[in-house]
């Protein structure tokens, strides 16, 4: 069985939502992403949808929406996206912090930065996973 892995941040609308959809574009085979948060927006961050339909052709409003960490299963890997407060608690076998900038209210240069290291890290973990190089 693939190991559930969970991007988490406080408002799940913008950095934990680019890593479920680049998840899910680079790390089907390997792990299945969740994203959530302890507060929700009534829709994903625009600028984030904008960019991730311009780099990876992927529409986040038509495939996620912002969810709670209440509303995903158990997971066994969680990713704190850098919450910069205190982030989420969500039980899991093996957790770490990615520390992202967040780049709500900067511009499309940011949001892309910030994809592209998400990306980066993405496959990064799931290289991890393949070869056992996770304690979970």
């Amino acid at each position: 069985m693939k190991p559930k892995v969970a991007f988490i941040c406080v408002h799940n609308s913008c950095r934990s939502q680019m890593a479920e959809a680049i998840g899910k574009l680079f790390a089907l085979d390997v792990f299945d992403s969740y994203s959530a948060g302890t507060e929700i927006k009534p829709q994903i961050n625009q600028d984030a949808v904008k960019i991730i339909k311009e780099i990876y052709g992927v529409d986040m409003n038509k495939k996620q929406y912002s969810k709670l960490i209440t509303d995903i299963p158990e997971v066994d890997i969680v990713i704190k996206m850098g919450c910069n407060v205190n982030c989420p608690y969500l039980p899991c076998k093996y957790e770490e912090d990615w520390g992202l900038e967040d780049p709500i209210g900067k511009g499309d240069e940011e949001f892309r930065k910030i994809a592209l290291k998400i990306e980066q890290k993405v496959k990064d973990l799931a290289e991890r996973i393949k070869n056992n190089r996770m304690l979970i």
